[in-house]
């Protein structure tokens, strides 16, 4: 599947980022929940790990989940993300996690891309869960962009992202007890190639346009929408923006205007 060869060019692109750092630079907090850089590799290396158990063993994965969920519905996931760690950081935690997601991008590369698997909710075609895996490193990986006031130079595997914004507009709504209004609105966004990519039909009155990077920003909540150039016409755009979730879980408030930001990049 490409999107496991995207899950691990983006992985690597942000392991190149933060393996020359010392272990007090990987303690530091990033701007998203006051998570150090180690939290974010940490989440990420367990997460990767359960999308490979996933794939290879349904049942383990149930097993090994069930005894997740307590965490996860008592907000505490962060402690179990630390015990299963097992103290492990730093050095070793960035090298056990790009281990990691070598194998798993390998597993998921040869997989029936229409495979059914277990994952904390519904099950999932195969290629949605190496999907979540590349937009959630997408996505923590913007912290740690951030954080290191590096700006992120970004290629046309965001994509993927886009797509899975796209295809996550009525779980915006549905995650708040709303009806998702219709239409959904017409997407027409600029790739970091330079490439148009359109969405929908087109539409004067329910439009979303600018770059596809600011897109995925928005809707995996690591921007608020004001604080990009986007484009929004329309009530339904407007109501999408406003809460874009593409994540599972429960509902979740984009930061604050002016939160997140690359530091020493001017907002």
């Amino acid at each position: 599947m490409q999107q496991a060869d995207d899950f691990l060019a983006e992985s690597q692109a942000l392991y190149e980022l933060v393996a020359p750092l010392r272990e007090l630079q990987l303690a530091q907090p990033t701007a998203f929940k006051g998570w150090t850089l180690n939290d974010v590799i940490g989440h990420l290396h367990m997460w990767n790990w359960a999308a490979d158990l996933s794939l290879r063993d349904g049942e383990e994965f149930k097993r090994w989940f069930s005894g997740v969920q307590k965490h996860v519905s008592t907000g505490s996931l962060r402690a179990i993300e630390h015990e299963w760690l097992d103290g492990l950081s730093g050095r070793g935690l960035l090298e056990a996690w790009q281990s990691g997601f070598v194998r798993t991008a390998t597993s998921f590369a040869t997989a029936d891309p229409s495979l059914r698997v277990k994952w904390a909710g519904p099950d999932m075609s195969a290629r949605s869960s190496i999907t979540a895996r590349l937009m959630e490193t997408w996505a923590h990986g913007q912290e740690v962009y951030d954080c290191l006031g590096v700006v992120r130079v970004n290629t046309d595997r965001i994509h993927n992202i886009v797509i899975l914004g796209i295809n996550t507009y009525g779980w915006t709504f549905k995650v708040r007890g709303l009806q998702a209004p219709e239409p959904e609105p017409y997407l027409k966004l600029q790739a970091p190639s330079g490439a148009l990519w359109t969405f929908g039909g087109p539409s004067d009155t329910e439009q979303i346009t600018g770059l596809a990077e600011e897109f995925c920003q928005v809707v995996t909540q690591v921007r608020n929408i004001a604080d990009t150039d986007l484009k929004v016409v329309g009530d339904n755009a407007s109501r999408w923006v406003a809460n874009a979730q593409c994540f599972a879980g429960p509902p979740e408030q984009p930061p604050a205007p002016g939160t997140r930001f690359t530091v020493g990049v001017s907002v």
